[in-house]
């Protein structure tokens, strides 16, 4: 299950989100994009969950057109969108949150809905001690955890990470991408990984991709680039 992008550009109005971008992000690895505010990446996650429409270019995940379909069907299609800034429904319960999550499986994996929630609790048990409080009372890693496992309950098999440490401390950042780390590695999850904080995701990813206003500047081994201190210093500042 590969997702290919190729030639893709978002606009706002006058404003290029996304710039004629493209790579490859491989099967059951995390693929880490990077880059400084501004620099196009969640237009491009949004784009290819469908939130957004691209003005031009190709989205293909196992090499079916993604452009063009309702968000719904790019989910039932096995691709999941973690949005930024926790986004959770305050007004429902943890376990209410979760079963959100089953609204648009694939068919197939309709009938297996207990038991998908039951291994998002195990992978996130204090989500299961707190089942029966609302969202809105949890704390931020809490909220980003929560966020995690509804999309995993629709049994993604490419899960589109949106700044997942933003706002929270830094032992919280390290479980939680600890987690999905192991769930790559464990059941050949395939993970695109956007994040600002460069040292943090380029530490676990296989591949990473720079963007710097709009554009790919780089896509190598997320080695490599962790390496390279004149790439580092020039579009990440450290």
């Amino acid at each position: 299950m590969t997702l290919e992008i190729s030639h893709l550009t978002t606009q706002f109005g006058s404003v290029t989100a996304v710039d004629d971008i493209s790579f490859t992000a491989k099967a059951s690895e995390i693929t880490t994009v990077i880059g400084a505010n501004g620099a196009g990446k969640s237009s491009l996650l949004r784009t290819i969950s469908g939130l957004e429409k691209p003005s031009s270019g190709s989205i293909k995940w196992n090499g079916r057109e993604l452009i063009g379909l309702k968000p719904e069907a790019i989910v039932r299609l096995g691709v999941a969108h973690v949005p930024e800034g926790h986004a959770v429904i305050s007004e429902l319960t943890v376990a209410e949150n979760i079963a959100m999550g089953g609204l648009f499986r694939r068919r197939k994996n309709r009938a297996d809905l207990e038991s998908a929630s039951k291994e998002v609790y195990e992978l996130f048990p204090r989500l299961e001690e707190r089942r029966k409080q609302l969202a809105g009372t949890l704390s931020g890693g809490e909220r980003q955890m929560l966020a995690i496992a509804r999309a995993l309950v629709a049994r993604p098999q490419l899960i589109l990470l949106d700044e997942p440490s933003l706002g929270l401390a830094p032992l919280v950042v390290e479980q939680i991408i600890a987690t999905v780390n192991d769930l790559c590695r464990k059941t050949g999850l395939s993970v695109l990984l956007v994040e600002q904080n460069a040292i943090t995701a380029l530490g676990v990813a296989d591949q990473g991709v720079l963007l710097s206003l709009g554009k790919v500047v780089a896509d190598r081994p997320a080695k490599e680039l962790r390496a390279d201190a004149t790439l580092r210093a020039a579009y990440l500042g450290y």
